[in-house]
């Protein structure tokens, strides 16, 4: 009754419905982890917000990488920016998703070690090879207050580190690229300054990262179980449906099967 089973046909949507299985509970754990991930990070965020700004020296150093708990911390630093070794990375949005470019600017702090700021978004005014405008930060020494950063990567943001581009651009915010270029220790990492404010609002802080948001990665988890729990209850039913329909196309023959002998 069910030798339909050993056709080819048949054969082939088993083995596919033994494959989808575990692939589909394979990717409800994957969701299940980025969800995971993604609450451990606000928690991260939230509390280094919510911690008093402490020296950046005592969370980085050149050549060290931001520790994962340190990440968004805020941290002060006293020393002078250097305009002169200004650059601009490419291809950044503002708030609102116009594109443009972020401020990198060395701050030698006063023991001549340099801390990258990040001071915020600038418009490219419709040019991506021209050295954009950018307003002089606060002369003199001062304190600054950001977010520390870890070094961007290729594989962390997914940005490809494109060779040859104009004077003063860049596409990855890497420390140690940055020491190499200015010929000076250079602190890992980098901040996004929060303070002082810019003048006349350019460039544009950038502001607090979200962290109230899980996203949607435990409802695609769930989905993704009750897909593989779906798929074996819809095989059943095609293989019901199969022999269903199998039996009455017998059932129809052997009917017929009297009249053609009396005729």
């Amino acid at each position: 009754m069910y030798r339909f089973l050993l056709s080819r046909q048949w054969v082939i949507l088993t083995l596919v419905t033994l494959l989808l299985i575990p692939t589909m509970i394979r990717l409800g754990f994957w969701q299940l982890h980025r969800h995971e991930h993604k609450v451990a990070l606000n928690e991260v965020i939230s509390q280094s917000l919510a911690a008093d700004p402490v020296p950046a020296e005592s969370l980085t150093a050149p050549g060290q990488h931001v520790e994962h708990e340190d990440l968004y911390r805020r941290v002060t630093a006293r020393g002078t920016f250097d305009t002169a070794d200004e650059v601009v990375v490419r291809r950044r949005t503002n708030a609102d998703g116009e594109v443009g470019y972020h401020v990198l600017t060395p701050f030698v702090l006063d023991d001549g070690r340099v801390l990258i700021v990040n001071r915020g978004w600038v418009p490219s005014n419709g040019s991506q090879t021209a050295f954009p405008k950018i307003p002089a930060p606060a002369q003199g020494e001062i304190t600054v207050t950001g977010r520390l950063m870890p070094d961007e990567t290729t594989g962390r943001s997914g940005i490809k580190n494109v060779q040859g581009l104009p004077d003063r651009q860049v596409m990855l915010i890497d420390s140690e690229q940055q020491a190499k270029s200015l010929g000076k220790q250079v602190l890992g990492g980098y901040i996004e300054q929060t303070a002082p404010e810019t003048k006349g609002d350019s460039p544009e802080l950038i502001p607090d990262p979200e962290h109230n948001d899980i996203g949607p990665h435990m409802a695609y988890a769930i989905q993704w179980w009750l897909f593989s729990a779906g798929v074996p209850v819809g095989w059943i039913i095609l293989v019901r449906r199969e022999r269903r329909d199998r039996a009455a196309a017998a059932a129809s023959e052997v009917s017929r099967e009297p009249a053609t002998a009396a005729v």
